[in-house]
């Protein structure tokens, strides 16, 4: 059967695709799998005994593919046909037997949940928790969908990683070749969506990108087929593109939205349920919060959380939504409410926000306040009103900042321990509202009073945003 493979094979490969009798053998298995794979390819529909017809058969099978992938069409497995072949991509099939995939199937619901089932140890937790959500966010933003991460019950999409056979009866073949694979809508597994384990997952371009795949994943999750565009997201062989510019196709967006339709008016992208959503992690720490207007923005990786004090509603949204021109990952944040004035702070650099819209010539240095060179990050602020001043946190100690002198106080840093009373360094993220400061450490929130100097209440970070 093997030296009858073989034969029907080299009818089909192309003269200088190969060198050596041992070279042929291994394109011969690895193409026939190929075919298999993703095109259909079934070789023991013909006795092998109508050479002929097999020959046609494949050479068919390999015609299909290299129209698929814009390839010169010539049924032959040249070299661009077979590099193309040897390319990392995802496990679902260009070409469908259609008596399984039916149909054109979509969710019959606008609010999709999620749940990450386990997770790679080749990135840390938080990093894997924000490119999925950031994928999510990339469907979320040119459709009326909003999804809601879950963590102890069912969910539409289980989202898990694997290797080999792994429980779906569709193996991972080891590192290459195909890196993930994702089932269509539907109850049970439909939407799952699972990465082969023997990748090397990254957050950058190194190894394997997995917001990237992921985007590409949860397409096929939502219902999207592969597409013949190498521009596209859901063309089937990864590529890296960075992806903080990282944007749709048009032929992306086309196909989503037939399904779907486009996003709901004045919808923020990615409207999430908090009670469900990421807010609801017990172990969720904040980036930086402020309050805006009448409004608390909590800031994490790319996004923002917006809600009204004492109201479990909110709403939330990329910061490049607000302002593209500010970065993701803010790590400090005030506001000067009767200038209308918000700062946002990363690294040694800082933002001025005027009536919701970025003042121009900035970023400017942290310098501008009066801070050393030691300094090279702030890690929270707030600014009192009663006392017109903002409290920088950095490590263990505060520096005070006067808003009407626009120059340091005297006599600082200090010790942020010794001066409040119960808050211990390292502070994350802190705001102030009706005489009081909330001051986030770990998966803490501590409600401290400005009057009697003491913190007053402890409680997790989440208790107040509906969890």
């Amino acid at each position: 059967m093997k030296f009858l493979l073989l034969i029907l094979v080299l009818q089909v490969i192309a003269p200088r695709a190969v060198s050596s009798t041992l070279s042929v053998e291994n394109y011969v298995t690895y193409a026939v799998r190929y075919l298999k794979l993703f095109y259909d390819f079934n070789i023991e529909k013909f006795p092998m005994t109508k050479m002929k017809t097999n020959e046609n058969f494949m050479e068919n099978k390999v015609q299909v593919m290299q129209q698929f992938f814009g390839l010169n069409v010539t049924g032959k497995l040249d070299k661009s046909t077979l590099d193309m072949m040897h390319r990392p991509r995802c496990g679902i099939p260009d070409v469908h037997n259609f008596k399984t995939f039916q149909g054109t199937p979509a969710w019959k619901k606008h609010f999709i949940t999620y749940r990450i089932d386990n997770y790679t140890p080749d990135m840390k937790r938080e990093d894997v928790d924000h490119a999925i959500q950031k994928a999510f966010q990339v469907w979320s933003q040119v459709t009326p969908l909003k999804f809601t991460k879950v963590y102890a019950r069912e969910a539409d999409i289980v989202i898990r990683f694997g290797r080999r056979a792994h429980g779906d009866y569709y193996p991972f073949d080891g590192r290459g070749g195909v890196i993930a694979h994702a089932f269509g809508p539907g109850p049970g597994i439909g939407g799952d969506t699972h990465f082969d384990e023997d990748e090397i997952w990254t957050k950058n371009y190194q190894g394997t990108n997995l917001f990237l795949v992921a985007v590409h994943e949860i397409g096929h999750s939502l219902g999207l087929d592969h597409s013949r565009d190498p521009k596209a997201i859901m063309f089937p062989n990864y590529r890296y593109v960075d992806p903080n510019t990282f944007r749709l196709s048009l032929d992306d967006i086309r196909g989503i939205q037939s399904l779907y339709g486009g996003p709901e008016k004045h919808q923020f992208p990615s409207v999430l349920s908090p009670a469900e959503s990421d807010l609801c992690d017990p172990n969720l720490r904040f980036d930086a919060i402020t309050t805006v207007g009448m409004k608390i923005f909590f800031f994490k990786n790319s996004s923002f959380w917006m809600k009204l004090p004492g109201n479990p509603k909110a709403n939330i949204s990329l910061i490049s939504s607000l302002w593209p021109k500010v970065p993701s990952g803010i790590q400090a944040a005030y506001e000067i409410g009767t200038r209308q004035h918000i700062f946002l702070f990363k690294d040694d650099k800082y933002w001025l926000i005027n009536n919701l819209r970025p003042e121009p010539r900035y970023p400017r240095s942290i310098r501008s306040f009066g801070f050393p060179d030691s300094v090279k990050k702030i890690d929270a602020a707030v600014f009192n009103p009663l006392r017109y001043k903002t409290y920088f946190f950095v490590g263990q100690k505060y520096w005070r900042y006067d808003e009407r002198r626009r120059l340091m106080d005297p006599g600082y840093p200090k010790l942020t321990a010794a001066h409040f009373p119960g808050i211990e360094p390292k502070i994350d993220a802190v705001f102030y509202y009706n005489r009081h400061y909330y001051f986030y450490q770990g998966s803490n929130k501590l409600k401290y009073d400005t009057l009697s100097h003491r913190v007053t209440k402890i409680q997790k970070n989440n208790v107040d945003i509906g969890c």
